[in-house]
């Protein structure tokens, strides 16, 4: 579904996600024992588990394993449920990953660009990168000509962008850590 100050938890895009950047709080990486190991590992390969069917999995009592999701979001060990929607489905079939480098003299004006890009409707993800680029961004377009009038009149056109580097999406396959 990324700047320089960290989104307050209530920070979330209209289709659930939360917005692009560090989560507003670190996620516990250590403190997670089996049952809660095992509860992350169900919800990432099915959000939508019922309560009872995840309890049942795990092997805990179903109020248990309610309050074990709710310290894991509490905690910020799960940020979020999502539709995993085919962009083509919604008249966007070509997918691209676009790699953006940011002017040097730009780099106050980040949040606005990532808060710009990212409710632009083609923009499915926003990743903000570590290295020679700023940022990837995830889009779904119609056709060709859409995803060039993208990189145009979205990105190209503003002074803070320095470089786009556009890659095509042949296929996406979700990875097992959901």
């Amino acid at each position: 579904m990324g700047s320089t100050t960290v989104p307050p938890p209530q920070d979330l895009r209209p289709d659930g996600r939360r917005a692009p950047g560090p989560p507003p709080r670190p996620p516990a990486t250590d403190g997670l024992d089996e049952v809660d190991r095992r509860i992350v590992a169900v919800l990432a390969a099915d959000a939508r588990t019922p309560n009872n069917a995840l309890a049942a999995q795990v092997g805990v009592a179903a109020s248990t394993c309610l309050a074990r999701v709710r310290a894991l979001r509490d905690r910020g060990v799960i940020r979020g449920y999502h539709a995993d929607i085919d962009p083509a489905a919604l008249g966007r079939p070509l997918q691209a990953m676009i790699a953006v480098r940011v002017q040097a003299g730009a780099r106050s004006r980040m949040t606005l660009f990532t808060e710009r890009v990212r409710r632009r409707p083609e923009v499915v993800d926003v990743y903000f990168l570590a290295g020679a680029d700023d940022f990837l961004l995830h889009v779904a377009t119609a056709d060709a000509a859409a995803l060039r009038d993208f990189v145009v009149d979205e990105l190209s056109a503003h002074d803070e962008v320095a470089l786009t580097e556009t890659n095509l999406i042949f296929e996406h396959v979700r990875g097992g850590a959901g």
